[in-house]
């Protein structure tokens, strides 16, 4: 649940039309979302096995801080918490807003939004503060409901006549240049990247699950699977019913389709099911995220308070950052500038995290780590699956850089505003012993 959780939030039902306006064509737009379920699969692999080597609480933060540097790491943690991680959490806050006006037929204005982005995140930031069991429960909750919403868009979009044959004929056009085509192919899978992000987070809370390392690798495996076939039903039944063309000019492809099988009940239908849905991924990310930055200050790398638990047993003040930050985020820029500076980031210790398999593995040959030996999965096909999902990675983040060179630029810089933070922080630490 918390592996779906993290992933399925509002991405699947928007960024199908962001998609399809790249690369207006069927078989490229299930190419599209069935080579990021991959990416995602083989992202998957890596971290079974790292989360199979550790039960300590904190995922990439641990991975990057064990194999590389505790500055790399701490760079790591500060763009969770400054870009990627609050920068998702507040893309999705204003979608839940947005569909919640659609709901009552009102058009959400920006203080409309950030006031019920604000008070979703207020909520859940509470709830979470209350305990583990009291988070992972509504989590399970919310990833109930979202998985309901979608298999009736599912079913009621098959029921919808499909486009007609000349909607899909209009979508081919002259064949593009050979750069051109992969340029675009790349800058669908931003979006597709967005939409299957959050697998990672449920290596965060690892100290708290039971039996770490056994269940975490196949909650990893399981939970992106079945994202897998969420994505790709979601996308046919969004083809089917709209055509490629069609479905790239419709902002709202999910309640498009539902207006098309049920009329205007339909639509509010699917907009109470967004509303749920990304209500869950919102309760997911307070879950996880603030576990890293209670691994920075255990490591006396942040704020000390931040590294205090409550008489719920959960880092309250991380979490309590965690939700205020997020909020700060919602009030400026919009969804696809945000996609932007957490793609270009996102991605850059996706591979740095996948090699540290590398560095654990040598370390093990070298007799350096034995606990390490200890691993009860390992990445199949190592090395090539490995080098592959390094590779995607790598080249989904140049195809972020060179569309959108601003905005990559912005979510780089407040990333490497990490630098001397950590210097800083390190300084602090130094003084104090």
């Amino acid at each position: 649940m918390i592996v779906m959780g993290g992933i399925i939030g509002s991405g699947i039902f928007i960024n199908p039309y962001v998609v399809a306006q790249q690369v207006p064509s069927t078989i490229l737009i299930f190419a599209a979302w069935a080579f990021g379920g991959l990416i995602a699969l083989a992202g998957a692999f890596i971290y079974a096995e790292l989360s199979s080597q550790t039960s300590a609480s904190g995922g990439q933060y641990v991975y990057l801080r064990d194999a590389f540097h505790p500055g790399l790491a701490f760079v790591y943690g500060w763009a969770l918490l400054l870009v990627t991680q609050t920068g998702g959490m507040a893309a999705v806050a204003v979608t839940f807003a947005k569909y919640i006006c659609s709901f009552g037929h009102a058009q959400a204005s920006d203080n409309v939004a950030a006031f019920l982005a604000a008070l979703a995140l207020a909520v859940l930031t509470i709830i979470n503060c209350l305990g583990v069991r009291a988070g992972s429960t509504t989590q399970n909750l919310f990833m109930i409901l979202k998985l309901v919403a979608i298999a009736a868009l599912v079913a009621f979009g098959l029921s919808v006549t499909g486009a007609p044959p000349t909607a899909i004929a209009r979508s081919t056009s002259s064949p593009p240049t050979l750069w051109n085509s992969l340029m675009a192919f790349g800058a669908a899978l931003i979006p597709v990247q967005f939409a299957y992000g959050g697998w990672q987070t449920s290596c965060f809370v690892a100290g708290e699950v039971r039996e770490p390392r056994k269940n975490l690798p196949r909650g990893l495996l399981l939970g992106v699977l079945g994202v897998i076939a969420v994505y790709l039903s979601v996308n046919f039944v969004c083809v089917h019913a709209l055509g490629p063309q069609g479905l790239g000019e419709t902002r709202t492809p999910a309640s498009a389709v539902m207006r098309m099988a049920l009329g205007e009940n339909g639509a509010r239908i699917i907009a109470v099911g967004i509303a749920i849905s990304t209500v869950g991924f919102l309760s997911q990310s307070m879950l996880t995220a603030p576990r890293v930055y209670f691994a920075m200050a255990e490591d006396g790398l942040f704020f000390a308070k931040l590294a205090r638990l409550n008489r719920a047993r959960v880092p309250a003040f991380a979490i309590a950052l965690q939700g205020v930050l997020a909020i700060v985020i919602t009030l400026s820029g919009r969804y696809e500038q945000i996609l932007n500076y957490v793609i270009s980031v996102d991605v850059i210790f996706f591979a740095l995290t996948a090699a540290t398999v590398f560095v654990f593995r040598r370390r093990v040959r070298a007799g350096l780590a034995f606990n390490r030996s200890e691993a009860t999965f390992r990445v199949p096909g190592h090395p090539l699956t490995t080098l592959f999902f390094i590779a995607a990675c790598a080249g989904v983040g140049f195809s972020t850089i060179y569309r959108y060179p601003h905005n990559s630029a912005i979510g780089l810089g407040i990333m490497l505003s990490g630098l001397p933070a950590y210097l800083f922080w390190r300084a602090r630490k130094a003084a104090s012993q």
